[in-house]
């Protein structure tokens, strides 16, 4: 009977100790995001310390560091990518990264802490460019650039970033990739060049920078 006793008071008090910790888990868990959105970094450094894993995803899937680089909440970013166990790679279910949000925001300083945390440049399918060169943050396309982004890459699709360029960016984004070596004469799935999307864009001046880096890799007599 003593024995009975002894281990009933032990399974009680586990399941004490459990639950306590299922609800202090639960709490981080609404801390952590509501810190993120509002900008918290002190919040999230505490959580953080205490033993919260950075790499938490939301009920939509998404984790602590692109939804504080989407807000923005960069104070929080800047915890978040100095934390050691971030996992600056991790995708959301649409396949984009930490670095690809910084570069469709124009975000440079903390595109280059993710580059120098080990942010993959050329993750396949969309990359950080096509994201970079579609709201023409010249430099961070320099940047992604120097870092060996492959100038060329190809969405799921075949869309390339001269032609995210030509369409959603700006002139001088696309003048950037072409004197940076892009190849204008690219067709993507649909068969569409980057000149088909600056003209369906009602681009003009991204049409004829285009228009003319292709008169020049053609040999005379062909265009």
């Amino acid at each position: 009977m003593k024995t009975y006793f002894i281990n009933y008071f032990k399974k009680v008090i586990y399941l004490i100790v459990l639950y306590g910790f299922s609800v202090a888990h639960a709490g981080s868990y609404d801390d952590f995001f509501t810190a993120v959105q509002r900008d918290d970094a002190a919040t999230v450094q505490s959580l953080l310390a205490r033993g919260f894993d950075a790499n938490t995803v939301d009920p939509n899937g998404l984790h602590g560091l692109y939804l504080a680089l989407r807000e923005p909440s960069l104070n929080v970013a800047q915890v978040l990518v100095d934390w050691p166990k971030t996992d600056v790679n991790v995708l959301n279910p649409k396949g984009e990264s930490a670095l690809m949000m910084a570069a469709l925001r124009g975000q440079q300083a903390m595109a280059e802490k993710l580059i120098k945390r080990g942010a993959d440049v050329n993750k396949t399918g969309w990359a950080p460019l096509h994201y970079a060169a579609s709201n023409g943050h010249l430099a961070l396309m320099a940047l992604l650039l120097e870092n060996s982004a492959y100038i060329d890459a190809e969405s799921p699709n075949g869309t390339t970033p001269l032609m995210m360029a030509a369409m959603y960016g700006t002139a001088e984004a696309v003048k950037l990739l072409i004197d940076e070596g892009a190849d204008p004469q690219l067709k993507n799935q649909q068969g569409l060049t980057a000149l088909q999307f600056a003209q369906r864009a009602n681009r003009p001046d991204a049409a004829g920078l285009i228009a003319t880096a292709i008169r020049r890799q053609r040999p005379a007599g062909q265009w």
